[in-house]
């Protein structure tokens, strides 16, 4: 073994960095045998330097990032404290001076996940980033290594612990929303600003992520279609019982069918109970994988946490120091195959639509007529009346967002349609 240690400098000392720290420590000699060398932590950047952080040598915090990227002997810099800036240029800068990276940066990543690559890639240095999606699953590395020589489909996952907890609540107990998401903040579960996730900003940033690595081509965060699940009620959930199915927030990155473009998307949908996901409970994340070759796969486990992501972190570290080691760099950004992003237009799904309508004869004759105009087909139709005023639920046949997109719009139009109650994509059948 050798025995000059490897320097680590870590950027954040949050939750998930003071967890790195404290395995880098505690798990020391196991990772100096399974690296080939020991690991040293050489400085923690840090706001608030006056906190008291439990293990860690108070020397080597510093509130200077850049002037700790910029000491020219690290090894490896993991950076932890997540948003764009400062964390772009700070990593740029590592890059600059001899250092690789292992980043948990999500939204950094999808907004910037091509220039980061060329950085990397122009000073010969490593980008690492398992811990940007779904905690402590290892999924980034097998979609780009253990899956490099398949052909990849269709990726689909609950990839928010936080939604998927609120979602869960509704189903299980028949909670509303809001009450829900009480629980989900008083459990801390749910952020005091929840909007990262339960509008889906969160999961729409890793799946721009996951549809770069799995198609083999660039997707940015503004190319990924986002809805929220705020809306959702237990109506709904109601609804979906009565279908066999479910409800989750879902991230969907798919090939088309010629294999000419790919979409991806985040939005609420039903899924049969059948179908693997359906039985993700709580703040967990999960991960179904469909290819040609290896057919299809899950990847399942807690998403978030200072633990579990740190597991990540500390798995890319490993990598990324044996590469050290040995003088080499592991994969890159594979983006040969610069396939277009489509439009959510251009998407083929099914739909469960639930209307509020006059209760008198004709209605559900006009309609049918409006799904007949715009190709849509309807699958089945159920119709529930009490004085004067109706329900109508219409699940369809597969048909593209376009065309259920203007069969919505005309239906507004309708006089007997008092109001459009909500419209639910069908997923994994």
């Amino acid at each position: 073994m050798r025995t000059r240690p490897l320097k680590v400098a870590l950027l954040g000392c949050g939750v998930v960095g003071s967890e790195v720290a404290r395995i880098m420590t505690t798990h020391a000699d196991d990772l100096a045998a399974r690296i080939g060398a020991p690991v040293e932590l050489a400085g923690v950047a840090v706001r608030r330097p006056s906190k008291v952080r439990e293990g860690i040598d108070p020397a080597l915090i510093t509130t200077d990032a850049t002037a700790l990227v910029k000491r020219g002997d690290l090894d490896v810099v993991v950076e932890v404290i997540g948003g764009i800036e400062p964390a772009r240029t700070l990593i740029t800068t590592a890059f600059e001076h001899g250092a690789s990276v292992v980043s948990a940066n999500k939204a950094l990543l999808a907004q910037d996940g091509a220039a980061l690559h060329a950085a990397a890639e122009e000073h010969d240095k490593d980008l690492y980033y398992e811990a940007a999606v779904a905690g402590a699953i290892p999924l980034i590395r097998p979609l780009r290594e253990s899956l490099a020589g398949d052909k990849i489909n269709r990726v689909m996952g609950i990839v928010n612990g936080t939604t998927n907890f609120i979602l869960d609540k509704m189903d299980s107990t028949g909670a509303g929303y809001q009450e829900a998401l009480d629980e989900a903040t008083a459990l801390g579960y749910a952020e005091a600003d929840p909007t990262a996730d339960v509008e889906g900003f969160d999961a729409a940033a890793k799946a721009a992520i996951l549809a770069g690595i799995a198609f083999h081509t660039r997707a940015r965060l503004d190319d990924v279609y986002r809805e929220g699940m705020t809306e959702v009620t237990a109506a709904d959930f109601a609804s979906a019982k009565e279908m066999g199915c479910t409800i989750k927030l879902l991230a969907i990155c798919e090939r088309a069918a010629d294999g000419a473009s790919v979409t991806a998307r985040v939005h609420p949908a039903m899924i049969p109970l059948s179908h693997p996901l359906a039985s993700v409970r709580g703040a967990y994340n999960a991960v179904f994988v469909e290819s040609d070759a290896a057919g299809q796969l899950m990847f399942y486990g807690p998403g978030a946490g200072g633990a579990p992501t740190a597991s990540a972190v500390l798995g890319d570290l490993v990598a990324v120091c044996r590469n050290r080691l040995s003088g080499s760099t592991g994969p890159g950004e594979s983006a040969y195959a610069a396939l277009p992003v489509s439009p959510m237009g251009d998407v083929v799904t099914r739909y469960h639509i639930s209307l509020d309508v006059a209760d008198k004869p004709g209605v559900l004759a006009q309609v049918a007529t409006v799904f007949a105009e715009h190709g849509v087909s309807i699958d089945t139709v159920r119709q529930q009346g009490k004085d004067g005023e109706a329900s109508l639920v219409v699940v369809t046949h597969r048909a593209s967002d376009a065309a259920l997109s203007g069969t919505v719009e005309a239906l507004r139009k309708l006089d007997t349609v008092r109001g459009v109650a909500s419209i639910m994509r069908v997923e994994g059948e």
